[in-house]
């Protein structure tokens, strides 16, 4: 019997028994791949620093930007997974008794699993850096936003207070107001109207027509007709900047959509790319030629044709 029959029942029991997967090979794999993805992620950040500008004239665009950052993501997937499945593939332990199908699926699975581990563990330092980023902010912003809140509401008192205090010294003279006090005055019942229903009550459309006409030289009439046209001026100027800041919020909502579905792109290419360069680098593993060391020690060889026998 030769030495290769007699090595084979050990070859399969050990084949059979012992698992097919290379943890150590894995973790090297995925070590590799977020390392190289930090390093990507940083190189980004830092391009895409040097391509803003705050000057609206100049710099690139928000969508430029955007569509740069889903590129380079997916970039930064392709490069860093193929790595991490390479490596994976490299060095795990080679399987000469199994069927050529079987080293294909199993050099794909430790790409596979390369790449979820680097993924997991990427996701778990970000997550962590961005809880700690929001946890504060959000703490500071919950501080702020009482603070503002308190703030706001503290001015529609003093503003109501104010509309209410200026209804006590109303007469049928107002133009004896200072310029001032008039268009205080006039500025605290158009805030309140517009905060409000909407409406100008008609008691503070007849006192406004009043100050204007007597402040102008107008008739009553003329005067109402003015106060309702820039009122309603005011009230348009109101509701487009609550449709802008409406169209702001879609806006936004949509860009963040589709950035998770491009992000949902590149992990999977991320995914395919490891497991793709898994079976390529696990074939270069399996090319690997030992050598006989007792050969080695007897016959140094200097060129191709000394090669020492092949086990």
């Amino acid at each position: 019997m030769t030495s290769s029959n007699r090595n084979y029942p050990a070859a399969l029991e050990e084949s059979v028994n012992i698992s097919g997967v290379s943890w150590g090979a894995i973790f090297a794999g995925a070590a590799g791949a977020a390392a190289l993805s930090l390093i990507l992620v940083l190189l980004g950040f830092g391009l895409g620093f040097s391509a803003v500008s705050p000057w609206s004239d100049s710099g690139m665009s928000a969508k430029g930007l955007g569509i740069s950052t889903i590129v380079w993501l997916a970039f930064t997937q392709i490069v860093a997974s193929g790595l991490g499945g390479y490596l994976a593939g490299r060095l795990r332990v080679k399987w000469s008794t199994m069927h050529g199908d079987e080293v294909y699926f199993r050099d794909t699975a430790h790409g596979f699993l390369a790449w979820a581990v680097a993924t997991l563990v990427t996701a778990t330092l970000v997550v962590g850096s961005v809880s700690s980023i929001v946890g504060g902010g959000l703490q500071a912003g919950a501080s702020m936003t009482s603070g503002a809140a308190s703030t706001v509401a503290q001015a529609a008192s003093n503003q109501d207070n104010g509309y209410f205090v200026d209804t006590l010294f109303r007469d049928d003279h107002p133009a004896a107001a200072t310029d001032e006090a008039a268009r205080g005055s006039v500025f605290r019942i158009f805030a309140r109207a517009l905060s409000k229903d909407g409406q100008l009550s008609a008691e503070d459309r007849t006192y406004l027509a009043q100050m204007v006409a007597q402040r102008t030289n107008i008739s009553q009439a003329d005067a109402e007709a003015r106060i309702d046209q820039v009122y309603g001026q005011a009230r348009k100027a109101a509701e487009d900047a609550k449709v802008a800041a409406k169209n702001a919020a879609d806006a936004a909502a949509k860009a963040a959509a589709w950035t998770t579905l491009w992000m949902f792109v590149a992990l999977l290419c991320g995914a395919f790319f490891a497991s793709f360069c898994a079976t390529f680098g696990g074939r270069r593993r399996d090319a690997v030629v030992y050598l006989e060391s007792a050969t080695l020690a007897r016959e140094p060889y200097t060129t191709a044709t000394n090669l020492p026998p092949v086990r």
